[in-house]
């Protein structure tokens, strides 16, 4: 790890004469306002998860996984292919850790892996339910959690278990 980290120094090149300076990502011809901030807020296309909303947020989770679920339906998990994206990791390290040769993104680390991924069809046969295999984060926890018909307990179960196991 620490020959990854001077490794990494090493592709840093200071720029002596500029000075530094604070960038608003979202604007760079602009600075940071509140008013931006809150349009980008309102306006960000991300993933339509009003059908999980108020699934993840389970009062007997703790806050930190439910706000890592958060994080993960919404692709926010500093996996490898996200670093690569923020310029944090060289490209060619974007590789699953498991090393299978494919690229570690939160779709396949928690659904697609053989060795991560797999487990979802254990927890199904330990449930006792089966169901297609979802390829999509926020299809898998819906199609998970929903798989309990209209039984309030079931389904908050189901909830509690697919919590536990992200």
């Amino acid at each position: 790890m620490l020959g990854e980290c001077h490794s990494l120094l090493l592709i840093v090149s200071l720029q002596a004469q500029s000075s530094d300076s604070w960038l608003w990502q979202p604007d760079p011809e602009t600075r940071y306002s509140v008013r931006g901030a809150y349009q980008l807020l309102t306006s960000h296309d991300s993933i339509s998860t009003t059908a999980s909303d108020g699934l993840i947020w389970h009062s007997q989770v703790p806050l930190k996984v439910s706000i890592f679920a958060w994080r993960l339906l919404r692709d926010m998990l500093p996996t490898k292919a996200n670093l690569v994206t923020r310029d944090i990791i060289s490209p060619e390290a974007h590789f699953c850790v498991i090393g299978c040769g494919a690229v570690e993104s939160a779709q396949h680390l928690f659904l697609s892996c053989s060795t991560f991924g797999s487990l979802w069809a254990f927890i199904r046969s330990w449930i006792g339910f089966s169901s297609a295999d979802s390829h999509a984060l926020h299809d898998h926890f819906v199609q998970f959690t929903s798989s309990a018909g209209s039984l309030r307990a079931r389904r908050s179960f189901l909830q509690l278990i697919w919590l536990a196991c992200v």
